[in-house]
């Protein structure tokens, strides 16, 4: 066979659309001649789904078998033939819903099973991933044609033009001298630049192990030898089904080798031009001779740049198998990468953020990025001249912003104003992850000082006021709710019609999340007299129905939070019966805990009045807030509210006997005296004083809790000595359970019983004064061993 028969011989799988079947060319003469061929059966079986090499296209392939029956039924001849179906997606970008796009193609394709549609959905992302790229190495290229710069994968436009009948002519030369193995590979690498050649080129493996020896054996003595090789394999990584065949000949770990290779090479390139500055400086070298060194070595740099890309993107490919990126990660590809991070061209660094950025998302990796200290390297490439590289340095520091220390560097290297000024200068593509990297910073209270000083602000606000969704998208609404906890940031959200336009947008949409931001602003109290215009329409919103529980507990929360003069809560529960809300909602098993939280709070700020205090005494709230204490014992926030409330119902004259002659509210809060919250306890220790000093009987009693608990571990030290139990002291005593359903009379339990029938006390050995006075009971002395005759 000649040269072009063996070129085209072999059609390559990928080739070609639909196939029809000639079954007609097949029939003998005796066949045509049958009379009886009335009848053609056609069956269709479904085979693999792949990626078209060269298009934004998938392939599916399948199997149609033809049959010729009789009129009798019976087969008189068949033939069976593969075929392929293109399926376009031209309008695959980076912003495409790949689940609906698959769920549409499986639709309209009989040739897709349903089940499937997994399989097409990966397929989709891939063709996504690549059309990403390419659209990147576009972009790079009109740049640097832009700006006079040459591209990295630039192809020789002068060159000799390789052809695929030629390939044996290209491939004895990688056995001749080093000039013809260059030349040889430079062909070689032209054909490969042809993904229709790619199958070809592959399936010779005396090319493919010609092309690995001389990478292993050669590779030191020349870098566009090495460039050319690798850049073939490259070329063959781009295509997941070649990956086995790239890995085989071990082309990973030598591109590692190489890279460390060149790494210690530009060192050294570095340190022979600052010698050369040093002898210009000194006038010991001419200006001319000082250029000519320049160029010299901005040339070397540029080759070496092209080999370090064509080397990095290879291993980029091939990591797409998790456990190849285990190995390189191995062989301290993450360190080598971050290092990469001081070069300076766009080209080169893009690719490097992009590995860096597939390589975040696994704890390790960020690990070993943060001791490299990453994210000082990063400070520069913000903005960068390049608006892909800002946008994908972006999204590595978004991240790497998931870590605590990485949010601790970011801040402290100032990258947060330049994050905020990527909002305003790239609104389309680096306003997402630098919304999200913020906010991700602003979650630490120690950070939140540092957006004060930036323009976060006005921008935040203006891109929330702006948003044509009905609800706020969540990552920006989510910095926004962060930075209104902020004092500064909330006085600068609240300035002109800031709060009013929020205000009417919450509403209207009943976007909670905005609803959360507005209750962080009302916790201010430099900005809480701002609220008042809006205490009516909140409360309007609050009471009615239909609105959304998540909305509900912002808006009550809301209400809660302006504890100010100016707002009138008796007004409040006269005209939009707000008791009547408190109580349905304080019902068992009416509302969410979160719900209920924020309904106790409002009570506790509706009792700064002492009129209002009066209409809550009335309206039977007492009962259900000791109930709920019954319910949700282990909630310390609800506890500490609910205690809160009984110590506002004490506080005023108008409910201070309603509360005192409610034993079980009081006798709960006696029980909590002693909690393990100190909060809690203050809470408690404050009601309790003004309990005791209007109500004796009370009084004596707390006094006697007080006491027992204060000397507790005293009085069992004492008994131990003893050798009595409990019962010496208090035979009958019944401990009063202010949380049982069976309890009614929390004062009569809880009287302290320590005399026999006649009145006197059970021991004779001990007094009134034995008891009660700590002095009485000797104190066991350290210098004596446990167990002695201390008692005296």
């Amino acid at each position: 066979a000649s040269e072009r028969e063996r070129e085209t011989g072999r059609v390559s799988r990928f080739a070609g659309s639909r196939t029809h079947l000639p079954f007609t060319r097949h029939k003998t003469a005796a066949a045509m001649e049958n009379d009886e061929a009335r009848f053609l059966q056609r069956k269709v079986k479904a085979g693999r789904i792949d990626v078209h090499p060269t298009e934004m296209a998938l392939v599916v392939f399948y199997e149609v078998e033809a049959t010729i029956l009789a009129d009798t039924g019976e087969s008189m001849m068949g033939d069976r033939k593969e075929c392929q179906k293109r399926i376009r997606v031209p309008t695959l970008s980076s912003s495409t819903n790949i689940a609906a796009l698959a769920e549409q193609i499986v639709q309209r394709c009989r040739l897709i099973h349903p089940s499937k549609q997994p399989d097409v959905e990966q397929l989709l992302r891939y063709l996504q991933e690549c059309r990403t790229s390419a659209e990147h190495r576009r972009v790079l290229k009109q740049e640097a044609a832009r700006k006079g710069k040459r591209s990295l994968m630039e192809e020789d436009a002068g060159a000799e033009r390789a052809t695929i009948g030629e390939l044996d002519t290209y491939l004895e030369r990688l056995y001749d001298e080093l000039p013809d193995k260059i030349k040889g590979t430079g062909l070689i690498l032209q054909l490969a630049r042809n993904p229709d050649n790619l199958e070809e080129l592959v399936l010779n493996e005396t090319l493919m192990s010609a092309l690995a020896r001389v990478l292993r054996e050669e590779g030191l003595k020349s870098m566009e030898l090495v460039t050319n090789i690798i850049s073939i394999f490259f070329f063959f990584s781009s295509f997941s089904q070649f990956h086995e065949i790239v890995s085989q000949y071990k082309i990973g770990a030598t591109c590692m080798k190489v890279i460390d290779q060149e790494i210690k090479r530009s060192g050294i390139w570095a340190e022979h031009m600052e010698k050369r500055q040093r002898r210009y400086r000194a006038k010991k070298m001419t200006k001319e001779e000082f250029e000519s060194a320049i160029r010299k070595f901005t040339e070397q740099v540029f080759r070496q740049d092209t080999l370090l890309y064509v080397a990095f993107h290879l291993l980029l490919n091939l990591a797409e198998d998790t456990r190849v990126e285990v190995k390189m990660r191995n062989k301290n590809i993450v360190r080598t990468l971050v290092t990469m991070l001081d070069r300076e061209n766009e080209e080169l660094l893009l690719l490097i953020v992009t590995f860096l950025k597939k390589l975040s998302i696994f704890v390790e990796n960020k690990r070993e990025m943060a001791h490299e200290d990453i994210v000082a390297k990063l400070h520069r490439l913000i903005p960068s001249e390049s608006e892909n590289l800002t946008v994908y340095t972006c999204s590595l520091l978004l991240n790497l912003s998931f870590d605590p220390s990485m949010c601790a560097r970011i801040a402290e290297m100032g990258l947060v104003p330049k994050l905020v000024a990527l909002l305003e200068q790239f609104p389309e593509t680096a306003a997402h992850p630098a919304v999200v990297c913020l906010y991700n910073v602003s979650r630490d209270p120690r950070h939140k000082g540092v957006f004060g000083f930036t323009d976060i602000v006005p921008l935040v606000m203006g891109m929330i006021l702006k948003s044509q969704s009905e609800l706020v998208d969540i990552e920006l609404v989510g910095l926004a709710i962060n930075l209104a906890t902020d004092e500064r940031c909330a006085e600068a959200m609240c300035i002109g019609n800031g709060l009013k336009l929020l205000m009417k947008r919450g509403l209207k949409n009943q976007d909670s999340l905005l609803l959360k931001m507005i209750r962080n602003l009302a916790e201010h109290d430099s900005v809480k007299q701002q609220f008042l215009p809006f205490v009516d329409s909140l409360a309007t919103v609050m009471v009615s129905q239909g609105v959304s529980d998540d909305s509900l507990v912002e808006i009550v929360g809301i209400v809660a939070n302006l504890n100010v003069e100016g707002v009138d809560y008796e007004k409040l529960i006269v005209e939009f019966n707000l008791l009547d809300f408190v109580n349905e909602i304080l019902q068992p098993d009416a509302a969410e805990d979160d719900l209920v939280l924020e309904v106790v709070i409002l009570v506790g700020t509706i009792l700064a009045s002492e009129r209002c205090a009066a209409r809550v005494g009335r309206a039977g709230i007492v009962d259900k807030l000791v109930l709920l204490l019954k319910e949700r014992q282990e909630d310390d926030e609800l506890v500490l509210q609910i205690v809160y409330v009984f110590n506002k119902l004490v506080f005023h004259e108008a409910t201070r006997g309603m509360l005192i002659s409610h034993a079980q509210a009081v006798g709960y809060v006696i029980d909590l005296m002693h909690d393990k919250n100190p909060i809690i306890r203050n809470t408690c220790d404050s009601t309790l004083d003004i309990v005791m000093e209007h109500d004796d009987e009370w009084a004596s009693e707390i006094r006697m809790k007080k006491f027992r608990f204060h000397n507790s571990q005293w009085i069992e030290m004492a008994l131990d000595g003893h050798g009595a139990s409990d019962d010496f002291f208090y035979e009958d005593e019944e401990q009063p359970d202010f949380l049982n359903d069976s309890f009614d009379n929390a004062r009569e339990a809880s009287r302290l019983d320590v005399s026999d029938d006649n009145g006197d006390y059970m021991d004779d050995e001990l007094d009134d004064e034995d008891i009660f006075a700590p002095e009485a009971i000797p104190v066991p002395n350290a210098s004596e061993p446990h167990g002695g005759d201390w008692w005296g």
